[in-house]
């Protein structure tokens, strides 16, 4: 099987062309490709399948074989992937998911996709869609107990559920005790992904991400854009403004725009192509 690698500011996957390749395990084949050492390593695996509405269809399995809805990482990956082996017309993609059509705007330079914007549609803030056990009403600094101690926490679905907590430092959190307990708490039916985030500037904020099914990963898009979003909720930051939000692995950028929709900014990089 051939594969490419690629990467949204160090959120990585694996990439296999659904188009020539027929996958017919592929949450046991994200298991066993996603383990560093002992396979290719990666956040997960994502197959670009054909699509009758859209240029094609993202299909993402996290390193433990669960299946996500989305990741504003990778859908820009998946659209370099396109644009870059002559798939699209323009540059322009538009990309189905389990959270609906995505369209990807991209920044190219010599032939060959460097970023791209996406537009990740509105945020969900309602407590029970998103989901959680909240209620209906919008999850703005509620207070949970996790493990040893309480959390002020701010809910948004980007097409996935995200916990947004603001602190001191996020380097400060041990995420590996508390990131699995953010995860699997009881208020999140669905589990749920959870940042941790510092405002270090006007519109600028530094995030720590636990993804659910892959653990501690250096990037998240759609965290990206759940911790701006609810830095706006809380007044940390300015509405219809680019933020900027620093992860382990580089720099993201957010607007949440006046139509109502998010949209992300970031690179898309290819790191290495392959046969397993």
């Amino acid at each position: 099987m051939n594969f490419v690698k690629m990467h949204g500011a160090g959120n990585d996957y694996i990439y296999i062309d659904g188009f020539c390749e027929n996958i017919e395990n592929p949450e046991r084949l994200a298991v066993d490709l996603s383990k560093y050492h002992y396979g290719i390593g990666a956040d997960g695996i994502v197959i670009i399948r054909p699509d009758e509405k859209a240029d094609c269809f993202m299909d993402i399995y996290n390193a433990d074989g669960s299946r996500a809805k989305m990741c504003g990482n990778a859908v820009r990956c998946v659209a370099k992937f396109l644009y870059d082996r002559g798939r699209l017309s323009g540059t322009s993609a538009e990309i189905n998911t389990l959270s609906g059509i995505k369209t990807v705007v991209i920044e190219e330079k010599n032939g060959k996709a460097v970023s791209a914007t996406v537009n990740m549609g509105k945020p969900i803030l309602n407590g029970k869609s998103i989901p959680t056990r909240f209620g209906d009403s919008v999850v703005k600094n509620k207070n949970i107990f996790v493990y040893d101690k309480y959390f002020d926490v701010t809910c948004v679905s980007m097409g996935n559920p995200h916990c947004v907590t603001f602190c001191e430092d996020p380097d400060l959190i041990d995420l590996s005790v508390y990131g699995e307990r953010f995860e699997n708490h009881e208020y999140f039916p669905d589990r749920i992904n959870a940042e941790f985030v510092s405002v270090i500037g006007q519109n600028r904020l530094k995030v720590r991400v636990h993804e659910r099914g892959s653990g501690e990963t250096l990037a998240c898009g759609t965290g990206a854009c759940a911790s701006a979003v609810a830095a706006v909720l809380l007044g940390k930051c300015d509405r219809e403004s680019e933020i900027s939000v620093q992860m382990k692995g580089g720099e993201l950028f957010v607007c949440w725009g006046t139509d109502g929709d998010v949209y992300l900014n970031g690179e898309a990089v290819e790191v290495f192509t392959g046969k397993v």
